[in-house]
């Protein structure tokens, strides 16, 4: 029986930060992949991977908040942890209401989202091991 690894899809158009978040997943033992774009993400992934994406939530094109509504309609489980830079309560609630995993401000507290990328593997995949 073949142990599929999670990867951690990690999707932002600023390369320091997919650079920055990539090395904490690395440092965690986690698999990551970064992207600096949802559509980059879409053609280039499965909707039905075992893993968990961190987007950014407002880019040019589709949003790390767009793509979580298109992963819902797609009864996609991957779970998404939605990042911003430019927080509000509106911000917040779109995030929730569609069933965002955990939703940060940048720049995050890497303990803080190490936390929930574990807490939304094993919500979604409670065997993993990492």
């Amino acid at each position: 029986m073949s142990k599929e690894r999670p990867i951690i899809f990690i999707i932002d158009d600023d390369t320091s930060v997919r650079r920055a978040l990539g090395r904490v997943m690395t440092s965690a033992g986690l698999e990551s992949r970064s992207f600096d774009s949802v559509e980059d993400f879409l053609a280039k992934s499965d909707l039905h991977s075992k893993g968990c994406i961190v987007a950014d939530m407002t880019m040019i094109g589709m949003s790390g908040l767009d793509l979580k509504r298109l992963l819902n309609t797609a009864h996609s489980m991957l779970p998404v942890i939605l990042l911003t830079a430019h927080e509000s309560e509106e911000m917040r609630a779109a995030a929730h209401e569609a069933g965002a995993a955990s939703f940060f401000r940048k720049p995050v507290d890497t303990q803080a989202l190490l936390d929930a990328v574990q807490w939304a593997l094993n919500e979604r995949h409670p065997k993993v091991s990492t």
